[in-house]
């Protein structure tokens, strides 16, 4: 809101200007019926005017803060979305991985419909009853003081309880919020996982579980409704009594001659919009309730601080082209939250332009040596250092942005090939996009769709094969040009055929680049300078795959595994 304070401002000039005309347009009523009363036929067209005048600016300054309202609303819920999308981007793995993808997405979209709906309710439905309030007991105060002081009293009694109220009601609305949001993450889960609900023939399980979940929230929402129906007839209840008492009050000082029929149209005009404004006051400050609820649930879940912030020191990480870079794994221990450490005193120094592989059983911690190597978690003892500086001491994005990764498991967008491999390099040109799929033979498939690289490869590319998509990947790299390469299990998804094809377009992407590469299939290392064995978290074995295979250990029991007695004995 403070990036547009002059539209703010326009609006709340015109929500105030519109009210005192409105307040204005009684006490123009009360002389028009007093002018009426006395018989100056003079003046009656001068009051008319006034009166009209005042209708008009009314309804004129009512259109001009609808007219700014209806643009900065939502540039404010955008801003919101932006913000809070930026925020939640600079979450860490283990965010993301602790909560499911479509409910933060449901609670940025619910946090920006709340902010919207929160500011409507405030300009149109709080904003005008408080200074209508306001103004109508200055002015009955210049007529009536004594019932301008009584109306103040029930006034200011008739909030305070109704606030108490609403305050007592908010559990029920952060309770609703929450099983909303829940829902709303179930239904992205499940329809993003489709096919497993396919395969498991468990249609109708998970429809089952849905609607068990709908329910929770229904019942959650109806009790929230509910409290807040109860509160408006308990309003609705006192508002009428004092309506009447009001209305009988007026009567009788114009019984006693203590007031002149405009008077009595003043006070009765007044008192009501003083009644009604409170009712209409309570009511909004009700509704704002359940809207600011749902605004502090999802707030609370996204704005929560960074786990792996950017030092204050962090300076951006400059590295060429062409030459690797020296990486070193200093005395580092690592462990995932609530969970037993899975590197111990693991020390790891790759040269500048050096391939390494690293091989061992499941859960030896080849993986949590790629996540660290990018930051997406800090280790708990030791360093990482990437030509010397600690890469703590980078900004995690130009980090990021000198390392090159092959994952096994594919991430594609919902978007055209074109614009998938251009990911690796959002300002490449369309030629440098046709040359890196050529350079990870993509070419053959792609030229084969029908729309060749405009076509759309689905969520996640569920259109393509694993192979293609794991050429996708491939051409990114290529496309990105770092120089630090990570691999992990590159080739895993490809045929024996592929596989050769796409081993000789990574021998060209590795060349002059520092290599980590994990493979549980031996045969893609053979060309690798050197091959570190891991076993729980520590380096047991390293050297040329030549020297490993010749001697007895880990690596030697692997390839045995894959290759049988026969390649030991070539390679000997």
């Amino acid at each position: 809101m403070l990036r547009r304070p002059v539209s703010h401002a326009v609006i709340l000039l015109s929500v105030v200007a519109a009210v005192i005309c409105a307040l204005g347009s009684q006490y123009a009523i009360k002389n028009l019926v007093d002018i009426v009363a006395k018989g100056e036929t003079t003046l009656v067209m001068t009051a008319f005017l006034i009166l009209v005048g005042l209708i008009f600016a009314d309804n004129l300054l009512w259109r001009v803060g609808g007219w700014f309202a209806s643009r900065v609303f939502v540039r404010v819920s955008g801003d919101v979305r932006r913000d809070l999308f930026q925020h939640v981007t600079h979450h860490s793995p283990g965010y993301f991985a602790d909560r499911l993808p479509g409910m933060l997405a449901g609670r940025i979209s619910a946090t920006a419909n709340a902010l919207f709906t929160t500011e409507n309710t405030f300009a149109w439905n709080v904003l005008p009853p408080t200074i209508a309030v306001i103004g109508a007991i200055i002015v009955l105060s210049m007529v009536n003081p004594t019932m301008a002081g009584t109306l103040v009293v029930i006034a200011a009694l008739l909030i305070a309880i109704i606030y108490v109220l609403a305050k007592r009601g908010a559990p029920l609305h952060h309770e609703y919020a929450a099983n909303a949001a829940k829902v709303e993450g179930e239904l992205v889960d499940v329809l993003s996982n489709m096919n497993a609900v396919r395969l498991f023939g468990a249609t109708v399980m998970e429809q089952e579980r849905l609607s068990d979940k709908i329910e929770v929230e229904m019942r959650a929402r109806q009790r929230s409704l509910r409290y807040l129906e109860i509160i408006r007839l308990v309003h609705g209840v006192v508002t009428a009594t004092l309506t009447a008492g009001l209305l009988a009050w007026a009567l009788l000082l114009w019984s006693q001659g203590k007031a002149s029929p405009g008077d009595i149209v003043l006070v009765s005009s007044l008192g009501f919009a003083i009644l009604h404004g409170t009712r209409d006051l309570a009511v909004a400050l009700v509704d704002l309730t359940q809207h600011v609820a749902r605004l502090s649930e999802a707030v609370s879940t996204l704005l929560i601080p960074h786990a792996l912030p950017d030092a204050p020191h962090a300076r951006p990480f400059v590295i060429g082209h062409g030459r690797g870079a020296r990486i070193d794994f200093e005395d580092v221990q690592f462990s995932y939250p609530q969970r037993k450490p899975i590197l111990q005193n693991f020390d790891l120094h790759i040269r500048a332009g050096e391939r390494v592989g690293l091989v061992g059983p499941s859960g030896a911690g080849k993986s949590t040596v790629l996540t660290l190597l990018q930051r997406f978690y800090d280790v708990q003892q030791g360093r990482i250092r990437i030509n010397g500086l600690d890469i703590t001491d980078l900004k995690q994005e130009s980090l990021r942005q000198a390392i090159a990764v092959v994952p096994q498991d594919i991430s594609l967008f919902h978007r055209s090939i074109l614009e998938n491999i251009r990911y690796g390099r959002p300002d490449a040109t369309d030629d440098e996009v046709l040359a890196a799929a050529e350079a990870a033979s993509c070419r053959g498939f792609i030229d084969a769709l029908p729309q060749g690289f405009d076509t759309i490869v689905g969520e996640r590319g569920l259109k393509l094969s694993g192979g293609q998509r794991q050429r996708l990947a491939l051409a990114r790299a290529f496309l990105k040009d770092a120089p630090i390469l990570v691999l992990d299990e590159a080739t895993s998804a490809l045929d024996s055929e592929s596989e050769a094809a796409i081993q000789k377009a990574l021998n060209r992407l590795m060349r002059g680049r520092s290599v980590i590469a994990i493979a549980h299939r031996l045969s893609t290392l053979q060309s690798f300078d050197r091959i570190v064995v891991m076993d729980h978290g520590r380096v047991v074995d390293q050297g040329s795959p030549k020297e490993l295979s010749a001697r007895p250990g880990l690596y030697r029991d692997l390839l045995l595994r894959q290759t049988g007695s026969s390649h030991l004995a070539a390679t000997a």
